[in-house]
């Protein structure tokens, strides 16, 4: 039942009463890894999301010093994928409902007494869901600190391993995500059917842009007919280890920086700190 996650580090193995008497449970870091099931085009499994976000979330665990305590609770595989209703197979949360679901689930993990929810995020279509969440659940309960945050959004070697134009456009399935996922689960990736396709008619000597600072709203078939706004066809497995392995050990620093954190605001006597710079963006957006 827990997959990437470290048997030792998997919350759902704890007992009731192994919880009551956990010490330290308000600097204890509970990480939500959040998904999606939707396409990834015609070679990838509509689980990409939720996997890379589980697999990362497991890798940096168990790197993790044996002294700090975290723990994984179960991934949220479904998410907020109405960019992709066009595509048989994607399952689609609302954002209401997606926020309704971490909102409760963050209220059972407060009344347990912890006080460090990361959502650890690996859709790009939902972070802005991520930070309305985080900032709602904290307003709601001012001593529980909440980290919105994404998965490829702290260090990683991606920049170092992918072209220019895959850096830019290639946001869902392409190189970065298959390759991962040949890492990951390499038995469900059919690279025969993988496919170079980058998205369609974008605006020309525009401000505006796909992704970015002045984005448009769009639709994933508005950009490409196969799913895929990317280059799959030049992944490969050594890529995919290459980016997990830098990528957990981003993660595995966080996930230290979130136990140390400390409130802004808060009456705590220790010195506050901040977590870890994490504006080195991927090109992974969706």
């Amino acid at each position: 039942m827990h997959n990437f996650i470290p048997e030792s580090r998997f919350f759902p193995y704890l007992t009731w009463t192994e919880i009551q008497s956990m010490p330290d449970k308000e600097n204890t870091v509970i990480i939500l890894p959040l998904g999606a099931i939707e396409q990834h085009g015609p070679h990838l499994p509509l689980i990409v999301d939720a996997a890379i976000s589980a697999a990362v979330t497991g890798q940096a665990l168990a790197k993790l010093e044996a002294n700090i305590p975290a723990y994984a609770l179960p991934p949220l595989y479904y998410g907020k994928s109405n960019e992709h209703c066009h595509f048989p197979g994607t399952i689609m949360l609302s954002a209401q409902t997606l926020l309704a679901v971490i909102s409760e689930i963050a209220d059972s993990i407060y009344q347990a007494g912890f006080r460090k929810l990361v959502l650890m995020n690996g859709h790009g279509g939902q972070p802005q869901v991520m930070e309305i969440a985080a900032r709602d659940i904290h307003q709601k309960y001012q001593d529980f600190s909440v980290f919105p945050l994404f998965v490829w959004r702290v260090p990683n070697v991606a920049a170092e391993l992918l072209t220019a134009k895959e850096l830019e456009f290639g946001i869902h399935a392409g190189d970065a995500e298959t390759s991962l996922m040949l890492a990951i689960l390499p038995e469900q990736v059919k690279m025969e059917l993988a496919v170079c396709e980058y998205p369609q008619g974008l605006p020309k000597d525009s401000l505006l842009s796909m992704e970015g600072n002045l984005p448009f709203a769009w639709l994933t078939r508005e950009l490409t007919e196969s799913g895929v706004l990317g280059d799959a066809t030049v992944a490969t497995k050594e890529k995919g280890s290459r980016i997990l392995e830098s990528l957990s050990d981003g993660w595995a620093q966080v996930i230290k920086d979130v136990y140390k954190f400390r409130q802004p605001g808060s009456s705590a006597t220790d010195s506050v700190t901040d977590v870890t710079d994490v504006t080195d963006v991927s090109p992974m957006e969706e």
